[in-house]
């Protein structure tokens, strides 16, 4: 555990800090999940994952489940409009202990939050909420022409400071040689396995819906669960709603009673 202040000048622990990051560059692969709620996040820090990704809005709640890990908060690109919603929502994260930043905004976003020595994470590759340039959600790197423009894109980034980047749904073999020649900390997501981290989403992971994206795989079966609690809540409300028509609840165990000497004195005052 390193000891750090966070920018509340709190005293704090991280299993990692950023410098860490870069110093592990090419040297140890790490894993990155999503974390939105304090269970999830504790989830993440008792199965032994290195970093947690979440909405910057759940900050506070993120650190109380997972408070020695390293946390990047996303700004969501439609909340924060201007760049000073953005700077704001940075500092107000950072004051809840977040660790770094995430944008999906362009160069000069990331070059404002980083003249702030804020550590920032980029988004390169596929950017979901801008497929629309793409022609739709696709593969990014596809084309020699498209690869090189792509790795144009991220020296764009590491000029305008970003210190480590999400890497979504890029060529394996082209994220591979990116990597291999960026400042950034790679974050693959969906990229292959020639990053730095290897980064998928908490509810991919854990298989919280039918069917998973074809960059993600499923290691649990938690839309099973859903889909079961959700036939016994019906039968629990089913269930309530019969006995309590036909007087068979409450039953003597879920009622108190009077004992029959103040009941019978009860009675008689009301008489």
């Amino acid at each position: 555990m390193k000891r750090i202040y966070d920018w509340d000048a709190r005293p704090q622990q991280r299993n990692f800090t950023a410098a860490d990051l870069r110093a592990l560059k090419g040297v140890r692969k790490l894993v990155q999940t999503t974390a939105n709620t304090t269970e999830e996040a504790a989830a993440a820090w008792d199965a032994g994952l290195d970093l947690v990704m979440g909405n910057a809005h759940n900050t506070k709640a993120i650190r109380v489940g997972a408070p020695d890990m390293f946390f990047t908060a996303a700004i969501a690109l439609p909340d924060f409009p201007t760049d000073r919603d953005v700077l704001n929502a940075a500092f107000r994260a950072m004051k809840d202990g977040a660790d770094s930043v995430y944008t999906a905004r362009g160069p000069h976003v990331v070059e404002m939050l980083a003249r702030e020595d804020i550590p920032v994470m980029c988004h390169l590759g596929l950017v979901p909420r801008k497929s629309t340039w793409n022609g739709g959600l696709r593969a990014i790197g596809k084309t020699a022409e498209e690869a090189f423009e792509l790795w144009q894109a991220f020296r764009r980034m590491e000029d305008a400071g970003a210190f480590s980047v999400e890497a979504e749904v890029i060529c394996a073999r082209v994220m591979r040689e990116i990597s291999r020649r960026t400042m950034l900390v790679t974050s693959s997501l969906g990229s292959g396995s020639g990053s730095d981290i290897i980064y998928l989403f908490q509810n991919d992971i854990c298989g919280e819906q039918p069917e998973s994206p074809r960059h993600a795989r499923a290691f649990g079966n938690l839309h099973a669960l859903h889909e079961r609690m959700k036939v016994e809540r019906r039968a629990a409300l089913e269930a309530f709603a019969k006995e309590a028509r036909d007087g068979s609840f409450p039953g003597r165990d879920e009622t108190a009673d009077i004992d029959d000497a103040e009941y019978e004195e009860f009675c008689e005052r009301l008489s």
